[in-house]
């Protein structure tokens, strides 16, 4: 009787605990969303964010930003997001007068914390197992 007791808190327990991660599994924002986990998207939309604003900059002053504290108020580009410690990630940005490239490399690396880097054509680059560069695969959505 104690053993049928056991084993049915050892199954309701597992039970409990598959619910749990098929609950956390991480649910895409938008169709074609190529990003793995929330710590993913975040580092993505940050990156966005700094390609949208150095178009902008560029845009109106016929070159990239040199900083990225020159790209506050430059699109949706805040203070805030000059910190490039973004939780998960760590991002590091190289300006340039014609160019720029952003790199985003997580504090840990595994298959729901990719590297990423883009530059000013755009195109989004991925690592699974060290930093991402321009000579990285381009980021595309996986196959579901």
């Amino acid at each position: 009787m104690v053993r049928r007791f056991r084993f049915g808190v050892v199954v309701a327990l597992l039970a409990s605990i598959l619910v749990a991660a098929q609950e956390n599994k991480y649910q895409p924002k938008y169709s074609g969303d190529p990003a793995r986990s929330q710590s993913e998207f975040i580092a993505l939309a940050y990156m966005r964010t700094i390609s949208d604003a150095q178009r902008l900059y560029r845009k109106k002053h016929k070159k990239f930003a040199p900083s990225l504290t020159a790209l506050v108020g430059s699109g949706s580009f805040t203070r805030r997001m000059v910190k490039t410690d973004r939780g998960d990630y760590q991002g590091s940005f190289h300006p340039g007068v014609s160019h720029f490239s952003l790199e985003m490399t997580p504090k840990t690396l595994d298959s729901t914390h990719r590297a990423f880097w883009v530059n000013e054509n755009g195109y989004f680059h991925v690592e699974e197992d060290r930093p991402a560069t321009a000579d990285s695969p381009v980021l595309k959505p996986d196959n579901k």
